[in-house]
């Protein structure tokens, strides 16, 4: 399979916290920037924040100061801890390389945030 694998999703209350994993093939991972995306229903795909292969990252202004992304390049995992969610966070997201390759996007984990 070439198209990453995202775990992690769930239904969460607001001020909740998830964190998302992403598995992919090193051919895709190594030396590349990842990025986690999102989908809300009835709106187009956003990006959400990514991580450089050095580390450097990078986020939305709507996520900036709660959500962390992060990567294991021993594992060729990135990651997305989310803290402080509000319902407004609810979509399926995804992870892709940065910037995203269309045909990369797999199925995605949903997250749905509500009381």
């Amino acid at each position: 399979q070439v198209q990453p694998v995202e775990s992690g999703g769930g239904l969460v209350q607001p001020g909740g916290s998830l964190r998302l994993s992403c598995a992919a093939s090193g051919s895709i991972f190594s030396r590349n920037a990842m990025g986690w995306y999102r989908q809300a229903p009835g709106k187009e795909r956003e990006f959400v924040a990514a991580v450089t292969s050095g580390g450097s990252t990078n986020y939305a202004d709507s996520v900036k100061g709660r959500f962390t992304i992060s990567r294991d390049n021993a594992k060729n995992t990135v990651y997305l801890q989310m803290n402080s969610l509000k319902p407004e966070d609810t979509a399926v997201y995804y992870c892709n390389m940065r910037p995203a390759l269309p045909w990369l996007f797999g199925r995605g984990t949903q997250v749905t945030v509500s009381s």
